[in-house]
């Protein structure tokens, strides 16, 4: 591991967690500098494919997914903690999934599932354009589901 502030190559862990979805989080020390710095470890996904409307397969990429929760909680009180555990849980049911080729609609849907627990307007946000809402109907009759789903909940 090289010291990102003086690039040696001899550092020395001074803690390690583990997380429920499976990533290792270590404090580190660079033996030259002095410096501390942190680095997260999470099991490689490789070998994931994303199954699109069209059939087309692409690689899995954790990224878009982020990115997607990002745009959906812009402006929203959610820290970047709470976005990179989202990422992490969403990533976490997808890699316990049988197949490896998933269908985009199903990561979809756990981030809508994710964002509805998180943020009623990110979730609503992330809907409309996931859902392609081409009317004002169409947002009335989510955020209509919403709120019915939140007053039988109280």
């Amino acid at each position: 591991m090289y010291c990102p502030y003086c690039l040696h190559e001899e550092t020395k862990v001074l803690e390690t967690r583990e997380s429920e979805e499976g990533n290792t989080r270590r404090r580190r020390e660079c033996e030259k500098c002095e410096k501390r710095f942190t680095t997260y470890e999470r099991m490689e996904t490789s070998g994931l494919s994303v199954v699109k409307k069209d059939g087309t397969i692409m690689p899995y990429n954790r990224e878009k997914i982020r990115n997607g929760l990002l745009k959906a909680c812009e402006k929203r009180p959610i820290t970047a903690e709470q976005i990179e555990k989202s990422v992490d849980e969403i990533e976490a049911k997808l890699r316990r999934q049988d197949e490896t080729e998933l269908p985009s609609k199903l990561i979809g849907e756990l981030v809508m599932e994710k964002l509805k627990k998180l943020d009623k307007v990110a979730y609503i946000r992330f809907a409309s354009v996931y859902r392609s809402f081409e009317d004002v109907e169409s947002f009335q009759k989510e955020i209509h589901a919403l709120t019915r789903g939140a007053i039988s909940r109280a």
